[in-house]
């Protein structure tokens, strides 16, 4: 299987006008189980360059994401964790409520809807040279486009009919495990705690 980068990125426009088709496309192409973390890995580089070039010519506002973007291995780390637990989610969660898609291609299309963003995150970095104010509109508009992907992808994955339900349970599912994780994060000690003499 060789794919150039002008077929990846035709494979990208047929993903996003058409993305039940897309993932269908996604998943014929008989990608070796021994690739996928390769994959999802590659990805995430090519998410941490944008983002490094991003930094570079608008700086965020903020000391703290300043200070998160500029350190690429947090970045990565942060990013990879994410991607996994995403993965697992929808690997789990899905055949739990009677799903049929494997783990290998919940991996495979994970990378291919990250890669997909990646896209979009370019295009939108390059809006930020030519035309500033487009980029905010970009990124309100990937957000918008990640979950209608994800909602069509984690239907073709586990042969679920309704795309409507599918989005409630991405909804549910997400909103559950931010949850879970902030009660982690508060039970380690990590939460957000008020500052003394605060008024």
């Amino acid at each position: 299987m060789t794919l150039t980068f002008n077929q990846l990125l035709a494979m990208v426009g047929r993903s996003i006008t058409n993305p039940r088709e897309g993932a269908e496309e996604v998943l014929a192409l008989g990608v070796p189980k021994e690739a996928l973390w390769l994959i999802l890995a590659i990805v995430v580089v090519l998410s941490i360059v944008i983002a490094q070039v991003t930094t570079l010519i608008a700086p965020p506002a903020s000391d703290l994401m300043s200070n998160f973007l500029q350190n690429p291995l947090v970045t990565g780390f942060v990013q990879m964790g994410l991607l996994i637990v995403m993965i697992f989610a929808v690997h789990w969660i899905g055949r739990a409520l009677g799903g049929s898609g494997s783990f290998e291609e919940s991996i495979l299309l994970m990378s291919w809807l990250q890669f997909i963003m990646v896209c979009i995150q370019a295009i939108q970095t390059l809006a930020l040279v030519i035309m500033p104010p487009l980029a905010g509109l970009i990124g309100i508009a990937a957000l918008v486009l990640f979950f209608w992907l994800l909602t069509n992808f984690v239907a073709v994955l586990h042969g679920f009919g309704s795309l409507a339900q599918v989005f409630v349970m991405i909804l549910v599912s997400g909103f559950a495990i931010a949850f879970f994780f902030s009660l982690v994060l508060t039970l380690l000690g990590l939460g957000v705690t008020p500052q003394s003499g605060a008024i």
